[in-house]
């Protein structure tokens, strides 16, 4: 599966995974954007550095649907509903597995989210300036701001049309330019 994070305008992003053999899914616009780096990209790399196969990418990977709202299914849209139903149907079965990795990707996101922001000196919120990052999450917080800190420049750098892209569960990106 790959994921892309496409900087779709000035301040927009679109999500879009793609699975072999299926037709794209793409969340456009997505939630969080970020001049310095997307929320749902710190999503990803929370879940691919921790191996959560039951996150949100985990499950999209599967072949879950609830990632992404519009699916980009060409044809009539009796073809397109019919797939909305099935990605549907599988992420239902999908969420009566484990629940703990959905609880540990937004726990990781959250905490590398303000922890990057504070490191980086970018603004953060007044209630996450109170927030500390519990000792035992140290080494793993570590570990992705140190991606993090790798894919901000590459994100900021990114024109309008450009995106990165992931093959999960790696966290080594691909630019891709537009032209």
């Amino acid at each position: 599966m790959d994921v892309a994070f496409e900087r779709t305008g000035e301040r927009r992003y679109a999500t879009v995974v793609s699975l072999p053999g299926r037709h794209p899914r793409r969340m456009d616009p997505a939630p969080g954007y970020d001049e310095n780096i997307p929320h749902d990209l710190v999503h990803y790399l929370a879940e691919a550095e921790l191996g959560l196969s039951s996150g949100v990418y985990g499950r999209a990977a599967a072949g879950g649907g609830g990632f992404a709202a519009t699916t980009e299914t060409p044809g009539d849209p009796r073809r397109r509903a019919r797939e909305q139903r099935r990605l549907k149907k599988r992420e239902a079965s999908l969420g009566r597995s484990d629940h703990s990795d959905m609880a540990r990707s937004e726990h990781f996101a959250g905490l590398c989210d303000i922890a990057w922001r504070r490191r980086a000196g970018a603004q953060t919120p007044a209630w996450a300036q109170r927030r500390q990052i519990p000792p035992e999450d140290a080494p793993v917080v570590d570990r992705i701001l140190e991606r993090l800190d790798e894919l901000a420049p590459l994100w900021r750098g990114l024109p309008v049309g450009g995106a990165l892209t992931f093959t999960w569960p790696s966290t080594a990106a691909t630019v891709r330019t537009p032209g």
